[in-house]
């Protein structure tokens, strides 16, 4: 079965008055349900949330950051979560950026590629309820052995940008998670992954025909993550450098405002999806062709109502 997922929690709308939203996304056709974390809610909890409310729903972590937990709390979340929703938890682990790990939890950002494979390693024996005594080139841990060990072992999948990232992903996980690419660039990145791996693509969606909306916004939203030292290095590996130049020139000069406008409006047409909402889901099905097998919306409320997208958007109306 095609897998199509949902990013929540939603924005706007108090955790607790999620249930609802919830419940209605098995019902529209969404397989799956796909947290993340960076300065909203943490990553566990919308997930345990709906691992009691809506018991159809895969679910996973697009993504936690390998850096803001250390290796025993880690393993303990990832377990506790695997118990409440037994065979349908994917854990979803990734370097995150030197903004959201030094910038606003204080942990130095060192030599992330290590960290996360560090840490995959960690969590394939933790999670088997094995005494664990590793010391690696991140950490050094030293008899932690998991007290709640999960009947089924989730799969784990390696939030990738560059060929060093995508390969790790594809050796040491059981797929990749991939975001703020287009649909064109899905066929240069899956092949560094390797064959037979599952491929998460978070991609952004805007049900809107109001094209100028949409790239006025979508300009705030790409400015904000591909001036990111780590998402600026990815777009220059697909060859979007010479496009995106001329805002990054400005942002490093400090004129935001000159940076945003820099950006071209193929740009965000090629990371955005927008249109009518049957052009939303032909544009999405685009990146199911190029070798995403999951793909993951994340709706953009650039102007309309965000639970009329998610039903607008739904597998269900497809057709």
């Amino acid at each position: 079965m095609a897998r199509f997922g949902m990013t929540i929690p939603f924005d706007g709308v108090p955790l607790h008055a999620q249930r609802e939203w919830f419940e209605e996304l098995a019902d529209l056709g969404y397989t799956d349900a796909w947290s993340s974390e960076a300065n909203g809610t943490d990553a566990f909890t919308p997930l345990a949330l709906a691992a009691a409310w809506a018991p159809g729903l895969r679910l996973g972590t697009a993504i936690v950051p390998a850096f803001t937990r250390g290796p025993g709390l880690m393993a303990m979340s990832v377990a506790a979560l695997a118990e409440a929703a037994p065979g349908r938890f994917a854990f979803g682990i990734g370097t995150s950026s030197n903004v959201i790990v030094e910038g606003w939890n204080g942990v130095p950002f060192d030599d992330p590629y290590h960290r996360t494979a560090d840490m995959v390693r960690f969590l394939r024996q933790a999670l088997t309820g094995e005494r664990v005594d590793m010391e690696c080139a991140s950490f050094t841990v030293r008899g932690f052995r998991l007290g709640r060990v999960p009947e089924q072992p989730p799969p784990i999948l390696v939030a990738a940008l560059r060929p060093g990232m995508l390969r790790l992903a594809g050796r040491l996980g059981d797929g990749a998670i991939i975001n703020w690419l287009s649909a064109q660039d899905v066929s240069k990145v899956v092949p560094e992954v390797g064959a037979g791996k599952e491929i998460v693509a978070r991609i952004f969606v805007c049900p809107s025909e109001d094209a100028d909306t949409v790239r006025r916004f979508g300009r705030m939203a790409v400015a904000a993550y591909l001036n990111v030292p780590v998402y600026a290095a990815f777009h220059q590996w697909l060859g979007r450098g010479s496009q995106l130049q001329g805002m990054w020139d400005a942002w490093k000069a400090g004129d935001r405002k000159a940076a945003t406008a820099a950006i071209p409006d193929q740009v965000v047409d090629d990371l955005i999806v927008h249109g009518s909402a049957e052009e939303c889901r032909a544009h999405v099905q685009r990146y199911v062709d190029a070798g995403v097998t999951t793909p993951v919306l994340a709706v953009m409320p650039f102007g309309i109502d965000l639970r009329q997208a998610v039903r607008d958007l739904a597998p269900a109306q497809a057709g």
